[in-house]
């Protein structure tokens, strides 16, 4: 089989075990993308998405804004011709010499230094969480403080310590469009798949 047939019928497969899933029209492509990246039915149950979350990623993908994440795994799984074609660019800075340096002198983790280190170039931006949750907890931190209008957070932290609750933040926030999930499971792969919906929507 080609690539593309195995990708079709994968879909078509999911979209049946899916079944009455509850989605809308524009949520589908995204949880259809992260549930193919994972194999995990529980994200029809768990995705989360706020009012105008995708039409805002979309549109900032279009206007070739930037995106950063936090993980080199997110950054690799990330498709890039969508985002190039408009101008866009992906980036993570965990492995950035400035920013360990930062977080070994502060004594933070080096997702949340490199929050800081981008929080003036936030604006309009995409932030992608696929493992840490101290990323997500200064992003929602510096919005709270008016200091970044990201366009989308898209979070998925994932582990023990802090995912569940940093995603459960998110979720009460106020003033930032996002795609999550309730509870422990996540991961860079989970990440990168909703960002790639967004960058097909706005591609097609």
């Amino acid at each position: 089989m080609k690539p593309q047939e195995i990708e079709d019928l994968s879909f078509k497969m999911i979209a049946e075990e899916a079944g009455d899933h509850g989605f809308t029209e524009v949520e589908w492509p995204i949880a259809r993308r992260v549930i193919h990246t994972s194999a995990d039915f529980e994200y029809v149950k768990s995705l989360r998405f706020s009012e105008g979350a995708i039409e805002k990623g979309v549109a900032a993908i279009g206007a070739g804004k930037p995106i950063f994440t936090d993980t080199n795994m997110a950054l690799s799984g990330i498709r890039k011709m969508e985002v190039t074609h408009f101008g866009g660019s992906v980036t993570c800075l965990v492995a950035d010499p400035d920013v360990a340096a930062r977080a070994k002198a502060e004594g933070i983790t080096r997702a949340r230094a490199a929050v800081e280190a981008v929080s003036d170039q936030m604006d309009g931006a995409i932030y992608v969480v696929g493992n840490a949750p101290t990323a997500l907890l200064r992003l929602l931190e510096l919005v709270r403080e008016g200091k970044i209008k990201p366009a989308l957070i898209v979070g998925f932290p994932v582990g023990f310590v802090n995912a569940a609750e940093s995603k459960a933040e998110l979720l009460e926030s106020s003033g930032v469009p996002f795609i999550t999930n309730v509870g422990r499971k996540g991961g860079s792969n989970v990440a990168a798949a909703a960002v790639n919906a967004l960058a097909i929507m706005a591609y097609e």
